[in-house]
């Protein structure tokens, strides 16, 4: 029996499941994670970038947003990948951070499915798959 994976980020305020990608420079999707929000964002993104570098031993460097200092670069140098991690440099005035929206604009190409704009899965499997399928209809429908 599938359990309900849900929690509570009681920092980004996030009620149910969070969901981590690996994107090339493309925007393709590499790998997907959901779980529950109560699990912190360095612990799933090196679970999720080990799936992508499982898959595709030829990354050879990674870029991710300011929430994923510490145990995520610490974990990525044991099996020797760069991080780069970007930072706001100011927080006041609103601009595009470089490389991260790559991966915002994989998120959003996802919300334009219905079936992702609400928690609808039972299983984070489901969840993850829907993700893809999505990804993969957004993928057809540019060609």
């Amino acid at each position: 029996m599938l359990l309900k994976q849900r929690g509570f980020d009681g920092g980004k305020k996030v009620k149910g499941r969070k969901r981590h990608i690996v994107s090339d420079v493309m925007g393709n999707l590499l790998a997907v994670k959901v779980h529950a929000a109560n699990i912190h964002d360095t612990m799933a993104g090196e679970v999720v970038f080990k799936t992508a570098y499982a898959k595709y031993p030829s990354i050879k460097g990674c870029a991710a947003d300011a929430g994923y200092r510490k145990t995520f670069v610490n974990a990525l140098k044991e099996i020797g990948i760069p991080v780069d991690i970007i930072e706001k440099i100011m927080p006041k005035i609103w601009s595009v951070l470089p490389i991260r929206w790559i991966v915002e604009r994989s998120f959003g190409w996802a919300s334009h499915s219905r079936r992702l704009s609400k928690d609808y899965e039972i299983s984070t499997e489901s969840a993850e798959n829907m993700l893809m399928v999505s990804h993969l209809a957004t993928l057809l429908r540019r060609f």
